[in-house]
């Protein structure tokens, strides 16, 4: 066997081990030979098929190793956490509220600023829209009252235009019957 230790002949080698072989085996019935078989076939097990002592130790080393291992690494990373909040509560958290402070002072005044000029733009813008809705208003009130004034007056200028027109028409027709009568005159020639 390759396990180490003794080894203790099978039965069957012990039967045959003295020489010849003609003679027939030794039966099994012997006292002595079922108990060497028992206790080889016992063996054979445990190392075979019976690994529980050796991974039990294993266990337990691997086990102890973890902990002892675990437990100091576990130890340096809470002293390295802990002297890093201390140090991030003692010297930055100073600087980052003065920083802040600062930076904060100094956006609120430029927020100030810039509101301050739209309200300035918004106000110039709404004086300006009413200068022009003031005028648009104005202008066409005027246009209105023009917009009167031509209607009153077109009947007045129809009538003129229409006497003007039976003027015309009038003057057209006593031309007209006078170049009648010269033409007239010529015609009996």
């Amino acid at each position: 066997m390759s396990g180490g230790g003794t080894e203790t002949p099978v039965a069957c080698e012990a039967a045959q081990g003295g020489g010849g072989g003609g003679k027939k085996r030794d039966s099994l019935g012997t006292p002595g030979a079922a108990h060497l078989i028992i206790k080889d076939l016992g063996e054979i097990h445990s190392r075979l098929l019976d690994h529980r002592p050796v991974t039990q130790g294993e266990i337990r080393y691997f086990v102890k190793e973890f902990e002892e291992k675990r437990g100091l690494r576990e130890l340096r990373v809470l002293e390295n956490l802990k002297n890093m909040i201390q140090e991030t509560n003692d010297r930055m958290l100073p600087k980052c509220r003065e920083t802040m402070q600062d930076g904060l002072e100094e956006a609120l005044q430029r927020l100030q600023a810039a509101n301050d000029s739209i309200c300035r733009l918004q106000q110039r813008e709404q004086e300006r829209k009413k200068v022009i809705n003031d005028h648009l208003t104005a202008s066409e009130k005027r246009r209105l009252l023009q917009w009167e004034e031509f209607l009153k007056e077109q009947p007045q200028h129809r009538a003129e235009v229409d006497d003007e027109h039976r003027r015309a028409m009038e003057r057209l027709k006593e031309q007209y019957a006078a170049m009648e009568k010269d033409l007239a005159k010529f015609s009996t020639f």
